[in-house]
């Protein structure tokens, strides 16, 4: 027992690794039959298939509970629809380190990659120079989105005397947001997207993979929306149908249900289909879904699943409280 304990010891004496600051050669590649495989090009990344995605959300306000994420939420909704699966999400403050160590890390591992936040005119916004950074690039003034900014931002009320043509504090905060990693070895046109003629903003993509959007919900996900048509085909269902959820309503409990949930998933899984669970605290019913994308197979199992917990099949998990409520009524 005593060497046990030693051994224990030895074990929890060693020194955590620093994952904060990994490098970018530190970092795992992939590999087939233990033979480790060289990493992607930029080139590569930016044609290949999409299967997996990653958001990176920055922001020390968000961090400190200022400002309520939503644009992960919306992320993982998008990322559902068009059948990626989303890996990873992590929220990291404007430092420096953080934002090169995550960009490498996710790009190196998921297929599509966004970053929210971090792209304004002030000092902490640190994004684009970040990552430049991290990948090596110089930050280039970007002429067509400087051309773009001009014809459709307007000033602030505050700025009356603002000129494009005049040196100042303002003008050198608005050039900040259009000085951008690029790539000289590389066409320019793959690196700055400008997917809405609504907006002067880009979504500049550095490593190829690594889409950089604004942190304003409005606009990033009025962006994604308009980068949606250049995905599709690198989707594995071009017409990007994605994911189907199938939901059903329980009155019994999780406890109740968990042998048999255990017992299809088993079943399942081979087919790429997933059995979620969830509770509704102060309901009387409860939620099981199933989410894949073999939609004909799923159809298939809903009388036996009704059967199993049952239940009764619904498109939102409140749909079957009506009954609920009219036994609190009687």
């Amino acid at each position: 027992m005593f060497a046990r304990v030693s051994q224990l010891a030895k074990h929890l004496s060693r020194p955590l690794p620093n994952y904060a600051h990994t490098s970018a050669a530190a970092i795992p590649r992939p590999s087939i039959g233990g033979t480790i495989m060289p990493s992607a090009t930029a080139e590569d990344r930016g044609k290949r298939m999409i299967h997996t995605a990653g958001c990176i959300i920055i922001g020390d306000e968000v961090l400190g509970g200022k400002t309520v994420d939503t644009n992960s939420a919306h992320f993982a909704k998008y990322c559902f629809l068009l059948g990626m699966q989303l890996k990873r999400v992590e929220v990291i403050g404007d430092d420096e380190a953080e934002i090169g160590e995550a960009t490498r890390r996710m790009s190196e591992n998921y297929d599509f990659v966004v970053t929210s936040g971090g792209i304004g005119p002030t000092h902490d916004d640190i994004t684009y120079e970040s990552i430049a950074k991290a990948f090596g690039l110089p930050l280039k003034l970007h002429d067509e989105a400087l051309k773009r900014m001009k014809a459709l931002s307007k000033p602030h009320p505050s700025q009356k005397n603002f000129s494009w043509d005049v040196p100042s504090p303002a003008l050198d905060a608005k050039l900040r947001m259009v000085r951008l990693p690029i790539d000289e070895s590389r066409d320019e046109k793959s690196q700055v997207l400008f997917v809405d003629e609504s907006l002067w903003v880009p979504i500049s993509v550095v490593n190829g993979n690594i889409h950089i959007l604004p942190g304003i919900p409005r606009l990033f996900t009025q962006l994604l929306d308009g980068l949606k048509p250049l995905l599709l085909p690198r989707l594995e269902n071009p017409e990007g149908k994605g994911v189907y959820r199938i939901l059903f309503s329980t009155p019994m409990a999780e406890s109740e249900v968990a042998g048999y949930l255990t017992k299809l998933a088993g079943e399942v899984e081979p087919k790429g289909v997933k059995v979620g669970s969830y509770p509704r605290w102060g309901r009387k019913r409860n939620s099981v879904t199933l989410v894949g994308k073999d939609k004909e197979y799923m159809e298939s199992l809903v009388p036996q699943i009704e059967k199993g917990v049952d239940g009764v099949r619904v498109e939102k998990e409140e749909d079957a409280d009506e009954s609920e409520d009219e036994e609190k009524g009687s």
